[in-house]
């Protein structure tokens, strides 16, 4: 005989069971996502965890009992995976958002020693900055800057991708690339 279930699924909201169910049914969208939302809606339709935890494809009830009471306090963020495991994770949006700050500062002849930035000229300055990260590598910087959508330039610049300055009759003028998004897949 199966143990009760001692926590129970809150009611959904039409828009949580709409997400829940084109999330189930997408073909494009990752697995775990897939399982995780597949066993929500049968939850919702009455299931027990066990039998939850078939439907999408699982063995145990217990992750669907631990999914179910992350979903309450949650929401559709408890179909995201969390971090899974290694050493924390030291630079977050805060951290993300200061490099993005020095990036798009130019840069001081004097103080930074440089007239355009680099990967290595980035991180010194990120380092010696009194509000910096003192322990930043250019690894960090460069996921963060392509995070960001932003892609290395010849002239060692950080720019916008598709978008460039050209110079015409009446001056420097922006060119942005309508298909960038195509092409970077």
């Amino acid at each position: 005989m199966a143990a009760a279930q001692k926590s129970r699924l809150r009611p959904l909201t039409d828009e949580e069971r709409q997400v829940l169910i084109e999330i189930a049914r997408a073909p494009s969208e990752r697995s775990d996502r897939v399982a995780r939302a597949t066993a929500l809606l049968a939850v919702a339709d009455g299931a027990t965890f066990a039998a939850a935890a078939r439907a999408a494809g699982r063995r145990a009830g217990d992750a669907v009992a631990k999914l179910v009471t992350r979903f309450n306090t949650e929401g559709l963020a408890a179909l995201d995976p969390r971090h899974g495991g290694g050493p924390p994770v030291r630079y977050g949006a805060v951290e993300a958002a200061r490099i993005l700050r020095e990036v798009h500062r130019p840069p001081e002849r004097d103080a930074d020693g440089t007239a355009t930035w680099s990967l290595t000229t980035l991180r010194r300055a990120l380092r010696s900055a009194p509000d910096g990260l003192p322990t930043v590598s250019t690894f960090t910087i460069l996921g963060v800057l392509r995070d960001a959508g932003l892609g290395w330039q010849e002239n060692r610049t950080w720019c916008a991708t598709g978008v460039v300055q050209r110079t015409r009759k009446a001056g420097v003028v922006e060119v942005v690339d309508p298909a960038t998004a195509e092409k970077r897949g």
